[in-house]
């Protein structure tokens, strides 16, 4: 007895919570396998479901398509699907740390600009700024882990 997949792409949709036109991309990009059509129309089987609802909870947690891909088919198949997420959400924290304290670098900023600011114009502030990030960048050079967090000034100019 062979099993005929029926779901038409409007029901999947409707099931997963996304657009046809999503299913369809990542249908495009393979990270969901290419639909059988019936009488023209796509043809989709439960397990598009679970596909689509690995893809939209990695999509949720933050994980890129290109990381999306790597979980699906960038381990040897015999890798354990927790070894996969593990792997992955390992990086993910990772990356999360980093922007954690690129957070509170801003957040330290923002709040010494909202306490020693005492500029009249902005073309003013605008110096001070301009004076600063010339010191940084001859006063500390960045080390490559923290190049990214460079983009705002550790200290307002007064």
């Amino acid at each position: 007895m062979s099993f005929m997949p029926d779901l038409t792409i409007s029901e999947v949709a409707r099931q997963v919570g996304l657009q046809a036109s999503a299913i369809r991309y990542y249908e495009k990009i393979g990270l969901l396998p290419r639909a059988p059509r019936m009488s023209g129309q796509r043809r989709y089987d439960t397990t598009a479901l679970y596909r689509l609802a690995i893809i939209q909870r990695a999509r949720q947690l933050g994980f890129t398509l290109p990381e999306i891909r790597q979980l699906f088919f960038g381990f040897r198949d015999v890798t354990r699907p927790s070894e996969r997420w593990r792997t992955l959400s390992q990086r993910k924290l990772e990356e999360l740390d980093d922007l954690m304290d690129g957070i509170k670098a801003v957040r330290g900023v923002l709040k010494q600009l909202m306490t020693k600011c005492r500029c009249d114009t902005l073309d003013q502030c605008g110096k001070g700024i301009f004076q600063s990030m010339n010191r940084d960048v001859v006063a500390r050079p960045v080390p490559a882990s923290h190049r990214n967090r460079k983009k705002y000034p550790t200290r307002f100019p007064t």
